[in-house]
């Protein structure tokens, strides 16, 4: 096989072949090799799907405790503090509400309202169980994105740490093969020198 000057020649399975040479942490490294692979594709896959199925049924839980109601601007939109931008584009204003709750009292707050609103339109704000002012829950492509982003991310961060733990096996047992072989270089050394000064 021809090779650079230098360049070490790459042998294609050389730790299965029968090989003197070979130690058994050479064939160790392989198969660590080959398993942290396959862990990091499979633990990362679960991972992720299960951190996108949790997101998601949270996501349901929250849709379900929250209810629209109906609201009036106490104040012009264009006077109110602007809003985060969302993932579906739509930012508005932070702006002061009154609504009434099903058991009659009447409630002041801020929401999240349409920049161009004027007091006294009507606008549709959010309450959760216990009447309080809360966001829109995610719909549709915002909530999907939000559920695909945590999968993804667990997925990456388990399989990153898989392989870290993988790569982190592997030097131990590259030091333990140097460690080896400078023992049994101590050994064979004192007879080496003989057979070159004499």
């Amino acid at each position: 096989m021809a090779t650079t000057h230098g360049a070490r020649p790459k042998v294609p399975w050389w730790r299965w072949r029968s090989n003197p040479l070979c130690r058994r942490s050479d064939v160790a490294e392989a198969w660590l090799l080959i398993a942290t692979a396959v862990l990091a594709l499979l633990l990362s896959g679960f991972a992720g799907i299960a951190a996108a199925g949790a997101v998601d049924a949270s996501l349901d839980d929250r849709r379900e405790r929250t209810r629209p109601v109906a609201a009036v601007l106490a104040e012009n939109a264009r006077d109110a503090a602007p809003a985060p931008v969302s993932e579906n584009g739509d930012g508005g204003v932070w702006a002061e509400v009154r609504w009434t709750a099903p058991d009659g009292t009447r409630h002041t707050g801020r929401a999240q309202v349409p920049a161009d609103g004027e007091k006294g339109d009507q606008v549709t704000v959010y309450n959760d169980g216990d009447g309080r002012l809360v966001s829109a829950p995610p719909e549709g492509a915002e909530a999907g994105f939000q559920v695909a982003m945590a999968g993804l991310t667990v997925a990456f961060v388990t399989g990153g740490m898989v392989l870290l733990c993988g790569w982190i096996a592997r030097a131990r047992l590259r030091l333990r093969r140097l460690d080896l072989w400078e023992a049994e270089w101590r050994q064979v050394e004192p007879a080496w020198r003989k057979r070159m000064t004499g």
